[in-house]
């Protein structure tokens, strides 16, 4: 069985919103994009590339795609994030692409829960989710996500699309691994507590 990943960079009040640049994600009027920048030093990028080591595929938003196939096809092969996603699959939920030049891309269209479920009962290490809030989201709701890597970077922004927003279902999570960084970003892993486990 493959486990299903999924690490998201998160505001201290949950917000997922735009955490790379200013044009990321401006939707709903969104001027906040770019939060994450001056908080990247080495440890981040030292913990990065440790989890990256671990995939054997990743799955990814439209959005968030669409980000990573603009900059990451043209990085060198021994950058250890460019090498995994350069080499790797890549399967894209998303009803409007149908096509990309990115070596390794595969596209699931339809019934995403389905083909996820199907791609988890492979043999393998990881299924590694990296941002991809709306994916993100669908996974959640259907107990597709094994574990949550979750940066909380010291900063509130008070608007923009949170990682649990209302309606989430409940779901007990367990702690399993505690980081911080340099610069004040707390790193927390949390496994999703088996079934028998969420009334506990």
């Amino acid at each position: 069985m493959t486990t299903l990943t999924a690490t998201t960079f998160v505001s201290l009040d949950g917000v997922v919103q735009g955490p790379g640049t200013p044009t990321e994600d401006p939707r709903g009027g969104f001027d906040l994009g770019g939060w994450l920048t001056p908080y990247y030093d080495a440890v981040m990028a030292e913990y990065t590339a440790d989890w990256f080591s671990r995939a054997d595929a990743f799955l990814l938003g439209r959005r968030t795609y669409e980000i990573f196939a603009g900059y990451w096809p043209s990085v060198g092969g021994s950058d250890p994030v460019a090498g995994p996603l350069n080499t790797l699959p890549k399967y894209v939920a998303s009803r409007t692409l149908t096509r990309s030049s990115w070596q390794g891309t595969a596209f699931l269209r339809d019934d995403v829960v389905r083909a996820v479920t199907e791609l988890k009962a492979e043999p393998g290490r990881e299924l590694q989710v990296h941002g991809s809030g709306d994916l993100l989201q669908t996974l959640m709701a259907a107990g597709l996500v094994d574990e949550h890597r979750v940066w909380v970077f010291p900063v509130v922004l008070g608007k923009g699309q949170r990682l649990f927003p209302p309606g989430t279902p409940r779901r007990a999570l367990e702690l399993v691994e505690h980081r911080t960084t340099g610069k004040g970003v707390s790193v927390q892993v949390y496994r999703t507590a088996r079934p028998e486990d969420q009334d506990a």
